[in-house]
């Protein structure tokens, strides 16, 4: 039992090191496979009767993105998936796709993949000790509900304003942008924080 638990041990330490010193097309192409990830994640999505901002799965890819591809192919795996979007491939949330949809009412909560997944890469690739699960559930915590709402609820205040003309205040920005997601959120964060714990070597 012990000898299996350390090939397994040995394995996630290959695997992440493996990863992580490949070279530059090989990283890319990683970014590549998880920004389709990304977009298939997107298409488990629950709409919402009193927000144009839908319930998706989409964050998930987000917040483990960077754990497994670091601080900058985590964020480029985001910044594909935008730009691949928005000119190839409909993948956002219900296969919708264009330059429309990413300046729509989840304008915000596109950058804010962009810097959760590239804080979370950080913190990961340099302090081995934050991938155990209480440490890397906090640090996707703080990606989650700072670095993805914040930017979100601003692009929803702007979007809200500029295209409906109407100016949302904190609580309806709440209730439309954020408070709907954090059961949700917090599944994932937590799930986000065990797969760091059982995958991700901790030296």
């Amino acid at each position: 039992m012990y000898s299996n638990i350390n090939n397994f041990f040995e394995l996630r330490e290959n695997v992440f090191n493996k990863i992580h010193g490949s070279n530059t097309l090989t990283k890319i192409f990683l970014a590549f496979i998880m920004a389709g990830i990304t977009g298939i994640m997107a298409q488990i999505i629950i709409p919402l009767p009193w927000t144009p901002v839908p319930i998706t799965g989409q964050t998930f890819a987000v917040l483990i993105a960077g754990l497994f591809l670091g601080k900058k192919y985590g964020a480029l795996s985001q910044i594909l998936y935008i730009l691949i979007g928005i000119s190839i491939i409909p993948w956002f949330g219900g296969m919708t796709g264009g330059i429309e949809t990413l300046l729509g009412s989840t304008v915000g909560y596109f950058f804010g993949f962009v810097l959760a997944s590239y804080f979370i890469g950080y913190i990961s690739e340099n302090y081995a000790d934050s991938r155990n699960f209480l440490k890397m559930t906090a640090t996707v915590g703080i990606a989650n509900f700072v670095l993805i709402y914040v930017p979100g609820l601003i692009g929803l205040a702007i979007w809200s304003y500029t295209t409906q003309g109407i100016i949302l205040n904190p609580m309806d920005l709440i209730i439309m942008g954020f408070a709907p997601f954090i059961i949700g959120d917090i599944a994932k964060i937590l799930s986000s924080g065990l797969i760091s714990k059982v995958f991700l070597p901790k030296n």
